[in-house]
């Protein structure tokens, strides 16, 4: 049985399909897109995660791993999370 390191890189694809969120991130995506954004507390109920998980899936799934900007504001004592659509000039 070959290991990985003893693939050849001419049978590797040349380019890797895109990095596509499923799942729980997929459901952060959904809540983060809207134009109002979310709270924590409203994407701990989506996905039934703690709150420190869902700002780690926010820091390294949605921010390092799919290289999406996410802001973050605070309202009235409410930290909002949001997806801001990238304009192009």
């Amino acid at each position: 049985m070959a290991k990985r390191n003893d693939i050849q890189p001419d049978l590797l694809p040349e380019t890797l399909p895109p990095k596509v969120a499923t799942g729980k991130i997929a459901i952060l995506l959904d809540l983060l897109h809207r134009p109002d954004g979310a709270t924590i507390d409203a994407m701990m109920a989506a996905t039934g995660w703690q709150a420190h998980s869902v700002r780690g899936a926010m820091s390294g799934s949605i921010k390092k791993a799919l290289g999406i900007t996410v802001l973050s504001e605070k309202s009235d004592g409410t930290r909002t999370y949001r997806i801001v659509a990238e304009t192009t000039a």
